[in-house]
């Protein structure tokens, strides 16, 4: 049995992958966002740092989740 992934599976993994990054990144290192950005939005109340970490989060299951279904998707054996 052959499994072809399509293109839309890399997309929903590497999501995935860069926003669970992303979401690690900044709750190890909040100040990245004034370091990068400099501008202090929250102003210093770190609200927007969490706020990152949370949709970062969501966006990581929802991208694995997609992937997942992706995934088993392309395991289905082909009907005749």
């Amino acid at each position: 049995m052959r499994t072809t992934l399509r293109r839309r599976f890399w997309v929903e993994s590497g999501l995935g992958v860069l926003t669970a990054v992303l979401a690690v990144a900044t709750s190890i290192w909040p100040q990245w966002i004034e370091l990068v950005f400099q501008v202090d939005p929250d102003l210093g109340s770190g609200s927007l740092e969490w706020a990152i970490v949370l949709a970062a989060l969501v966006a990581t299951i929802v991208g694995s989740a997609l992937a997942g279904f992706e995934w088993r998707r392309a395991r289905r054996p082909a009907r005749a």
